[in-house]
């Protein structure tokens, strides 16, 4: 009986020893060579890398086993069987495989552990299976005891090599982990074997002896199994690192030989709808072509523009550069391929928007006016129809902007169903359109499209079926007839557009010079209006109000005059209109209202001042805040002051004009319904405010002399009064007798030239009526009418 330690002192080739050290060496450097690049790699191919890594690891350690085993060098021949043999490795093989999917990807410390009892297990395998292959006339006995410490001995190894793999980087990660796997090997080997005894056996068989070529043959194999693991995980990095570099750009890529493909990336694949291997071998030419026409791989300046021709068909706009490389050796030429569909898509759509309304898909002014310029620089005939909505404000106020919208859109279809494909419709604007006729040859082709909208309109927009129907007014210009620039054909357009408007709404008007004087005539007039107040050209005037029975002055009435430096005394029926068309009635009423009160202060305590608010005003928010600032300054008391207003207040937003009413009416003002009887008078109104008076319109005193239906009307309102405990004012009283007739039928109050004429100044009333008219007593005199909104 002798032992194996004897053996390995004396009795081993310590070259061999030597060697088996090297090769685990060698075998455990490749195997965390290898455990690091599959935790580089995707989940599959990190599986495939374990595979080899589990390969690498276990031939080495059977190879480091079986070279230590032929290290022996007693007189005993032995020999292995090839069967156990063949199946230790694979016993390495597959426990080192599934101590890698233990560690997983990150080798935490618990799975740490676990996969160096899975490797330890793999060696002792393989160690104990490779024992049984000896062939030899021995029989083996094992210390239990001393094997139990080597395996526990190569599981720590192991378990802080695949740990320390974990948290090591750098040089770290490979060293530290390879030299605590030699450790743990050589440990479990020699000290297994010193636990081995080995008890001659006659019965055994007799081993042919080990020769030096097989020693050589399994360090051969193993190195060079190593070798070329080592050489496929570097040359796989390699290719696999330039390819993803490759697929990592942004563009396609494709190197060229000759015009034909032999390299692509997985980009420009992508773009074509094919997989690299289809590109491969295929002419350029065959997916590209250049705008230019020129050779794909031609030198130029820049990137060129092509086009692309997908596999299904598709076509695409892409953006090619060429240059030079070197490629296998040889010559080649790279394409950089950028898609720019999406791109030229989006110049496109931003164009179409900058040129085009959003809602309506009609082109837009900047359009408009660009097609306008370039007909008239061109002398091209054509036709501009300037087009407003009527009703448009209402309907959108009524139903709301999104039904607004839809009304827009509406009109917009209609008028391309009406003009033809060269002509233009545009939307400049709110409810506004513009149409360049093109083509023309006189007015008549004007004349006939103009009737071709209002057909269409009257047809597609009836407000008897659709409450939300608009209609249409147009101003029609011709070029060059009319104007000889895009912009006078514009602003001709614009008035005859004005003209339509003022004539009723829902028609066409046709430019002419008459019509472009009387604009031009009233754009003046709008700007001298609104520098009227600082210009002090406004001045008031006051009319009586009396008492109908006895002729006593009870308050003036004030009137608003303009004395223009060039013009003369405008009538107030001019400007007023004008003045609450452009808004400049705000400050002027406001300004009336001041000087009123500061007048009335100059008269006696029972006479008061009425001053005509219009309907415009009622828009303000703060017209009430307005009437109490004007009093304050003025310290006219409020009881003094009178506010005339007409029904048309009622019209806009009845609601919010109510609301200004009882405010004013809180402030201690009287409100009094002025123009009763005419246009829209509706006694709701009478029952939904307290007014303090009711004027009955001229209209109707006129011709109560000569008219028994106008004395009828006049009776019916006076018996309304006395009804509702109103008293009615006779405005435009002008003779004895319709004032004896107005006072039979109960009014009790009137107005009019046979009381006075607007004056400029009002002195003292405490005795009979006296007013000054340009200076001159007025008693009693009966002067032509004069009759417009803010007085008589």
């Amino acid at each position: 009986m002798f032992t194996v330690f004897e053996c390995i002192i004396v009795q081993h080739d310590l070259r061999l020893v030597l060697l088996a050290a090297l090769v685990w060496t060698l075998g455990s450097t490749a195997l965390f060579l290898l455990l690091q690049r599959s935790t580089d790699c995707v989940e599959v191919r990190r599986r495939q890398w374990l595979a080899i890594a589990a390969l690498a690891a276990g031939v080495g350690v059977w190879a480091t086993h079986f070279i230590a085993m032929m290290a022996y060098d007693g007189s005993m021949p032995f020999s292995f069987g090839p069967g156990l043999t063949a199946l230790s490795v694979i016993f390495a093989v597959a426990f080192f495989w599934l101590a890698f999917l233990v560690a997983g990807r990150d080798f935490r410390l618990g799975p740490s552990a676990a996969a160096g009892l899975l490797a330890a297990s793999g060696v002792a395998a393989m160690h104990f299976t490779g024992m049984a292959a000896v062939i030899a006339p021995v029989v083996a006995r094992y210390d239990i005891s001393a094997i139990a410490v080597a395996f526990l001995i190569v599981a720590a190894c192991f378990g802080a090599a695949f740990a320390a793999f974990g948290r090591l980087r750098g040089r770290l990660r490979i060293a530290v982990p390879a030299s605590l796997a030699l450790l743990g090997v050589l440990s479990l080997h020699f000290t297994a074997m010193s636990a081995t005894v080995l008890v001659p056996d006659p019965t055994q068989p007799m081993g042919a002896g080990t020769s030096v070529w097989l020693i050589v043959a399994i360090v051969a194999a193993t190195l060079g199994l190593i070798a070329m693991v080592l050489l496929g995980a570097f040359l796989d990095r390699l290719f696999t690192d330039l390819r993803g570099l490759a697929d990592a750009t942004l563009e396609g890529l494709a190197v060229l030989s000759e015009g034909r493909i032999v390299e692509a990336n997985g980009q420009l694949a992508d773009l074509l709808g094919v997989d690299v291997t289809a590109m491969v071998g295929t002419p350029a030419d065959r997916w590209f072509e250049l705008a230019d026409g020129g050779a794909l791989a031609s030198a130029r300046d820049g990137a060129a523009e092509a086009s692309m021709r997908r596999s299904d068909g598709e076509e695409r706009l892409v953006e090619i550069a060429a240059h030079g490389i070197e490629y296998r050796g040889r010559r080649c030429e790279v394409l950089a391929v950028r898609d720019l569909t999406a791109r030229k898509r989006a110049e496109l759509q931003v164009e179409h928007l900058a040129a085009h309304d959003t809602l309506t898909g009609l082109p837009n002014r900047a359009r408009f006016t660009t097609v306008l310029e370039g007909l008239v620089g061109s002398g091209e005939r054509c036709a501009l129809i300037a087009i407003d909505l009527d009703r448009f404000k209402a309907v959108n106020d009524l139903f709301g902007h999104a039904a607004g919208d839809a009304i827009l859109c509406r009109v917009a279809q209609l008028l391309r169903e009406v003009t033809r494909d060269i002509d233009l419709v545009a939307r400049i604007g709110g409810d506004e359109f513009l149409i360049i006729q093109r083509g023309i040859e006189d007015l008549r082709d004007a004349q006939l499209l103009a009737q071709r909208i209002l057909a269409a309109f009257a047809e597609e927009m009836d407000i008897t079926r659709d409450p939300m129907a608009v209609g249409v007014s147009m101003g029609v210009a011709l070029f060059p007839a009319d104007a000889g620039t895009a912009e006078a054909l514009r602003h001709n357009a614009d008035v005859a557009l004005y003209r339509a408007k003022e004539r009723g709404r829902g028609m066409a008007c046709f430019f002419d010079l008459e019509m472009d004087r009387l604009v031009r005539d009233r754009r003046e007039l709008e700007h001298d209006l609104r520098h009227a107040i600082t210009r002090a050209q406004l001045s008031l005037m006051f009319q009586p109000l009396v008492a109908t029975a006895r002729r006593t002055i009870v308050g003036y009435e004030a009137l608003l005059r303009w004395s223009h430096p060039t013009r003369g005394n405008i009538p107030p029926e001019v400007f007023v209109p004008i003045a609450e068309d452009i808004g400049a009635i705000i400050p002027i009423g406001e300004w009336v209202l001041r000087e009123a009160c500061a007048a009335a202060m100059q008269w006696p305590e029972h006479v008061s001042v009425a001053v005509n608010v219009s309907a415009v005003q009622f828009q303000l928010p703060n017209l009430a805040a307005i009437v109490e600032d004007a009093l304050g300054h003025s310290g006219l008391s409020p009881a003094r002051l009178e506010l005339e207003v007409t029904e048309s207040v009622m019209l806009v937003n009845r609601e919010s004009a109510l609301a200004t009413l009882h405010r004013l009416k809180s402030l201690g003002v009287r409100i009094v319904m002025d123009d009763f009887g005419t246009g829209y008078s509706s006694l709701s109104n009478l029952q939904a405010f307290p007014f303090d008076k009711i004027k009955i319109d001229r209209s109707f005193v006129s011709h109560v002399t000569d008219d028994e239906s106008a004395r009828s009307i006049i009776r019916a309102i006076v018996g309304l009064g006395r009804s509702l405990d109103l008293p009615v004012v006779a405005e435009g009283v002008e003779t004895e007798e319709q004032r004896r007739m107005v006072l039979e039928e109960g009014c009790p109050q009137a107005q009019g030239y046979l009381f006075g004429a607007p004056a400029a100044a009002v002195i003292g009333m405490a005795g009979p009526l006296r007013v000054f008219a340009g200076g001159k007593s007025v008693v009693g005199r009966t002067l032509p009418s004069q009759r417009s909104r803010f007085g008589e």
